[in-house]
């Protein structure tokens, strides 16, 4: 009997304490509206609903008690000390792609939105271009055509620059050059305490390591230089196939993965829809020179697609063309493993008839896509060369595959989570029965239970707490900044 009073009693603490932080956070609000001005949106504003929703996907929207959009640096400087001192939890936008849950919205707290630091300056002496951190790759790209380079960057064109490369990133250019993080000069950055330091090779080179892969666990990055290359004509596009054509396309992908010396010049990407016949397969081609018909596409020249876009275009007008699909609540989980026929069927059978998809297709508006990313050693190596990242990637030729799950409603979210965490399973289970599983899950394409950092391996993880001591040594990256990949 005596324990409903002490039930009470908590349950008062918990609405105190949570009425106290409302308090906390709406006074924070005010305070730096004071000094920012319309940089601060508030929910009486007319534009706070639409910058609430502006994630890509529904799962991540939310309430903030308040969006702020610093117009500079130093601006984020004092927005992240003052809130740092008031003790108010945030989160921080670049362009709001990621699918995990508070990664880049909140619900009460403060949301950064670095959507104002969108400078893009192009060095052509250094070779290099200095990118703000909210902007996305469709604005870095234009903004480089006229000079005829681009940089190794994201391959959807509405994908945020901050995100994507502190993640990692893949790109088209990636087997030539890297991932996306390999190719950063310098991060300029933003620490828990509203300094502001730069991270490369020479200047905090433990900072400048960590932040390749190391996500969000350090401070807010506002620019990143990023080495520029001579490509811009290109030869590719996408042709689609109908689902009957899966099992050549997966035995033309093992030839074309298997090659001893692959032409890096060449990327390719499978992207299938299993639960909508009518969308089919579609291959992303990419030749990385304007030659046309590429003898590294020779697998895939004997199946016949259904509709042929492939020609001589500048890589932004390529990425312009690939379709996105108009989803309205996003998940998706990641798998990799190295390059085996046997293996390659299993996995196909697994995406294209599991029973999971049928219960996926009974959600309203349930739909799963699958990627499939060939990734060459020489992306490994070239990462390797550039100093290193913090991912634990071994150079061998291995494929990462996504599974991506829509649909319509929030009773749902759990449901479509559950049947593709399923089917993901089953893929790890057959790689790691063949023998050819690899212990790394892709950021970018993970899921927020999938312990990400977890697999870049127990060295890497070690020196990434360190270095996240010294930046960070009050843990306001782990504690205040909500969701994301956190340290393990």
């Amino acid at each position: 009997m005596a324990r409903f009073p002490i039930f009470q009693t908590l349950a008062g603490l918990l609405l105190f304490c949570s009425a106290v932080r409302a308090t906390q956070d709406h006074a924070v609000c005010n305070h730096i509206k004071t000094k920012l001005g319309n940089d601060t949106v508030q929910p009486t504003e007319d534009t706070y609903e639409a910058l609430c929703t502006e994630n890509w996907s529904e799962t991540v929207w939310a309430k903030p008690t308040c969006i702020i959009q610093p117009s500079n640096t130093r601006e984020l400087s004092y927005v992240v000390s003052t809130v740092v001192n008031w003790n108010v939890k945030f989160a921080v936008r670049s362009g709001g792609h990621s699918v995990v849950p508070g990664a880049a919205n909140i619900n009460g707290g403060v949301l950064i939105d670095l959507v104002k630091l969108n400078m893009v300056e192009y060095d052509a002496a250094k070779k290099v271009a200095v990118v703000g951190s909210g902007l996305r790759w469709k604005e870095v790209y234009t903004a480089l055509d006229p000079y005829n380079v681009t940089v190794v960057g994201g391959r959807v064109l509405d994908v945020g620059v901050g995100g994507l490369t502190l993640g990692g990133g893949l790109s088209y250019l990636s087997d030539l050059y890297g991932l996306v993080c390999d190719n950063v000069v310098n991060f300029e950055v933003v620490t828990a305490t509203g300094s502001i330091v730069n991270a490369n090779a020479k200047s905090n080179p433990d900072l400048f390591w960590a932040l390749k892969g190391g996500a969000n666990n350090f401070g807010i990055v506002t620019k990143f230089t990023l080495k520029t290359y001579n490509i811009h004509d290109v030869w590719g596009g996408i042709r689609v196939y109908s689902l009957d054509a899966l099992p050549a396309l997966f035995d033309a992908m093992y030839q074309y993965q298997s090659v001893a010396n692959k032409d890096q010049y060449a990327n390719i990407m499978l992207q299938a829809f299993p639960t909508n016949a009518s969308i089919g397969a579609i291959l992303n081609i990419v030749y990385l020179k304007p030659e046309e018909e590429p003898e590294a596409f020779a697998p895939f020249r004997n199946i016949t697609p259904l509709v042929d876009l492939t020609k001589r275009q500048t890589l932004t007008e390529l990425m312009l063309g690939a379709p996105l699909p108009q989803l309205t609540r996003v998940n998706w989980f990641s798998s990799s493993f190295t390059t085996d026929k046997a293996l390659f069927k299993s996995v196909g059978d697994i995406m294209s008839n599991a029973s999971e998809l049928e219960e996926i297709k009974n959600l309203t508006a349930g739909s799963l896509a699958f990627g499939w990313q060939p990734i060459s050693s020489s992306a490994v190596l070239a990462g390797q060369a550039n100093g290193g990242n913090a991912l634990g990637l071994q150079p061998v030729n291995q494929t990462w595959v996504v599974l991506d799950v829509g649909w319509w409603f929030p009773e749902d979210d759990g449901l479509a989570h559950n049947y593709t965490q399923s089917m993901t399973n089953k893929i790890d289970a057959a790689s790691k029965s063949s023998g050819h599983y690899v212990d790394y899950i892709f950021m970018n394409d993970a899921a927020a239970d999938q312990p990400v950092i977890q697999h870049y391996g127990p060295q890497n993880v070690a020196k990434l707490k360190k270095t996240a001591r010294k930046y960070d040594p009050h843990r306001v990256f782990q504690d205040l900044s909500s969701g994301g990949f956190k340290l393990p």
